[in-house]
């Protein structure tokens, strides 16, 4: 019996309270605040964005030149430059909400402290947000600069603390720059993370030879791009089997057979980011191309595809 190619897959994900229409999502710090991207496509076509990352006051970022391309991918050295949740919760996230799209918050602080009072003014903001996303990669000023993700005591107090003051999905973003992310996923869990998502970039760096001056003003930065993306599979791979929570996969993600890829080997959901600066439209090639994947697999739901790795 045939495939009845005229009965669409189911593309909706459930991860805890989150719903989504479809599981692609926007990575943070490659889609601006999601307005920018507007002029090229109904962003409300995407299971959701994950805005730019914001700090409790704005965040100038780092010098230039602060990106370089590298052999299939890119090394970025933004410095999570943002105008501040003041001004984002003003200027950016209105409309956003009034064109009815999924907005997930990125936060990031230097202490427990600074992610606690983004969230409690995320709170009294009165717009609706699906989730907050905490980037994990910060220095811990209060511990010597070490960053919360690197350490699982010092992720566990943070996502602790954070679940504290909200409601609503809370996601932590891992960093892969660590020798044991099922551990890393472990301390988010037992913090009280809903979802966990990863990867991060990669430390990395760049030179000029005839110069013999590092290509960024900061001398590293993140990697990103199709480079990591087999990294990043393991790295969902293990943290899936490690955590009950859900998974968002992170790193590399091109195009449709990409994301399909993540979601076989444990991810509910995945985010495009480098991809977005090649082709604007990328995201939304994905959504329409992932529903075409499930539709030739016969699947009745993409949610049949999660985890579906034969080993």
């Amino acid at each position: 019996m045939g495939l009845d190619m005229n009965k669409k897959p189911d593309m909706s994900v459930k991860m805890g309270n989150l719903l989504l229409k479809n599981p692609v999502l926007t990575a943070s710090g490659t889609f601006g605040y999601g307005m920018e991207f507007m002029p090229y496509f109904d962003i409300s076509i995407l299971g959701g964005i994950v805005a730019k990352g914001i700090s409790l006051e704005p965040w100038p970022g780092n010098p230039p030149p602060r990106i370089v391309e590298t052999p299939c991918g890119m090394i970025n050295s933004i410095g999570l430059q943002n105008v501040g949740v003041r001004r984002f919760v003003a200027e950016k996230l209105p409309e956003l909400v009034e064109k009815n799209i999924t907005v997930i918050v990125n936060i990031l602080g230097r202490t427990v402290a600074e992610y606690i009072s983004i969230i409690k003014y995320l709170n009294l903001s009165g717009h609706r947000i699906a989730a907050i996303e905490i980037n994990v990669s910060c220095p811990n000023v209060e511990a010597g600069g070490i960053a919360f993700g690197t350490n699982p005591d010092l992720l566990y107090e943070l996502v602790k603390s954070c679940k504290q003051e909200t409601d609503i999905a809370l996601i932590v973003k891992l960093t892969p720059n660590v020798t044991d992310i099922p551990s890393m996923a472990e301390a988010a869990q037992k913090g009280g993370a809903d979802i966990i998502s990863l990867i991060n970039t990669l430390q990395a760096m760049a030179v000029d030879l005839k110069t013999r001056r590092p290509r960024l003003k900061n001398i590293t930065g993140g990697l990103s791009g199709p480079a990591i993306k087999p990294i990043a599979l393991n790295m969902v791979y293990q943290a899936s089997k490690a955590v009950d929570i859900p998974v968002i996969g992170i790193g590399g993600i091109m195009n449709p057979e990409d994301a399909a890829e993540f979601i076989m080997v444990g991810a509910s959901a995945v985010q495009v980011g480098t991809a977005n600066f090649i082709d604007p439209c990328s995201a939304m090639n994905i959504v329409t191309g992932l529903e075409r994947i499930a539709a030739e697999m016969g699947l009745e739901s993409i949610a049949q595809l999660r985890g579906s790795l034969i080993v």
